[in-house]
């Protein structure tokens, strides 16, 4: 069988004769993300934000998690409008605190807000946020068989990284970056044999 017709067998066939990785295989929210959202491309400001907002929230807890939660964290932060989150003052923070529906870590709030600033800073005279993620993608793409092939962290993330502390964004380090170019059709880590490899039209195989 040649590389480009292999199957991963850390797949699971469906009912409906799709394969899918384990953690979108069971669960019909994560399995809705999977089929229709996950390693599709964004390339709005708004929706950068989002992503780049949640992936801080995600840190040490399940993407399942975050999804739960994600009507209540767009409700409490405007919809993840960079210019009414910027505007955000301790009030604001002291609501969020309270807000039960989120995750309530003051820490990954305020560096909402900060890179909430962060992105209407990149306004000025550089490229936007979307197209500032996406400047770092990379040639080639991983083309993962098994788990343990898909790589956690890269090159280009380590730089993407780099360069978002150097505008003033937090809570975006090298893996953390990395998941959200999964997330965003950045990169495509779907396994080989997967009905969602290369279908995002960013790569092809």
């Amino acid at each position: 069988m040649s590389a480009d017709h292999q199957i991963s067998p850390d797949l699971i066939i469906g009912a409906d004769g799709l394969a899918r990785p384990p953690w979108a295989a069971g669960d019909p929210l994560l399995r809705e993300y999977y089929d229709t959202e996950w390693g599709m491309p964004v390339r709005d400001e708004a929706g950068m934000f989002e992503r780049i907002s949640l992936e801080a929230f995600q840190s040490g807890l399940s993407w399942a998690t975050i999804l739960r939660k994600r009507p209540a964290f767009r409700a409490a932060f405007a919809g993840f409008d960079p210019e009414r989150v910027a505007a955000f003052t301790e009030d604001d923070i002291a609501r969020l605190l309270l807000d039960a529906g989120i995750v309530r870590n003051r820490r990954k709030i305020e560096a909402t807000i900060q890179n909430a600033r962060a992105t209407l800073a990149l306004r000025d005279g550089g490229p936007g946020l979307a197209e500032l993620v996406w400047s770092f993608r990379p040639d080639r793409t991983p083309r993962p068989l098994r788990f343990a092939e898909i790589p956690v962290r890269s090159a280009e993330s380590e730089a993407l990284a780099k360069r978002l502390r150097a505008e003033g964004f937090t809570f975006v380090g090298p893996t953390t970056m990395f998941a959200l170019m999964e997330a965003c059709g950045i990169v495509d880590t779907h396994l080989l044999g997967s009905h969602r490899r290369a279908t995002s039209g960013v790569w092809t195989a």
